[in-house]
């Protein structure tokens, strides 16, 4: 009798932990703008106006400033979140296709600092 009440519980937790390894690192925080994709961090995430839908074209100083959302080299995507490859061999997190990047110049969560910066970033939204 044991035994059946025992697999329930371990049947949950592996599915707990596999939905948790799934999502994509990225939440919701206030803004003056209102609610905005901020990474695990609560830093606002922004996107790129000279990026194509699956394709980073942000590197070298513009990655200084504007780090990409780095994704792991085994994360899946999930849902409207996709990875993306980045020229360089790594790995980066999307919204609808379109890379997911920080800002240097926030520096609290729910600063929008970066948003139009250049006419070229904009704030990613939920």
């Amino acid at each position: 009798m044991t035994r059946v009440k025992f697999l329930p519980v371990v049947a949950a937790a592996a599915l707990a932990a596999t939905a948790a390894f799934a999502a994509a690192p990225v939440k919701e925080v206030d803004s003056a703008k209102g609610k905005v994709l901020a990474g695990e961090n609560g830093m606002t995430l922004y996107t790129f106006k000279k990026d194509t839908k699956g394709v980073s074209n942000c590197y070298d100083d513009c990655a200084k400033n504007w780090p990409p959302l780095m994704a792991a080299s085994d994360a899946k995507a999930d849902g409207a979140y996709s990875i993306i490859d980045r020229k360089d061999g790594t790995k980066q997190w999307a919204k609808d296709g379109m890379p997911l990047y920080y800002w240097v110049k926030d520096k609290k969560m729910g600063d929008i600092t970066g948003d139009g910066v250049g006419g070229n970033w904009d704030l990613a939204k939920p």
